[in-house]
């Protein structure tokens, strides 16, 4: 079965760092696009990163120069660096992935995704 599995969460300080890993069991990533989604108690679900096949990645504006995604030599795990961390980034961050490939820029919108991680919480509090 294939599965994709979010680590990294955990509790920081605003103005703290965490790396969230999205790991992906019995497949490799080269061929999908995966995007970080998070969700906060009472809000809508909503798309924060992703990157496409082809290495192009995209940004919701509220963590543009704050996080990066990249993904590992092996396409076996995509990482979403996340640095000065504010309370507002407090949520359930799931990965996903589409099987599609993307030319000019990967959606951040949760529809094209497929194949979904169970979440890690990330919570940012002094």
């Amino acid at each position: 079965q294939l599965q994709l599995v979010e680590s990294g969460g955990g509790l920081v300080q605003p103005g703290g760092s965490l790396r969230l890993s999205c790991a992906a069991s019995r497949f490799t990533l080269d061929a999908y696009t995966i995007g970080w989604f998070r969700q906060a108690p009472g809000k809508e679900r909503e798309g924060v990163s992703c990157i496409s096949d082809r290495g192009i990645t995209n940004y919701v504006d509220s963590v543009k120069g704050r996080f990066t995604i990249s993904g590992d030599n092996a396409k076996t795990t995509v990482y979403l660096q996340m640095n000065s961390l504010k309370p507002e980034d407090s949520a359930v961050y799931y990965c996903a992935a589409a099987w599609r490939s993307y030319r000019v820029s990967c959606p951040l919108t949760a529809g094209p995704y497929t194949l979904w991680g169970q979440g890690t919480q990330v919570t940012v509090s002094s």
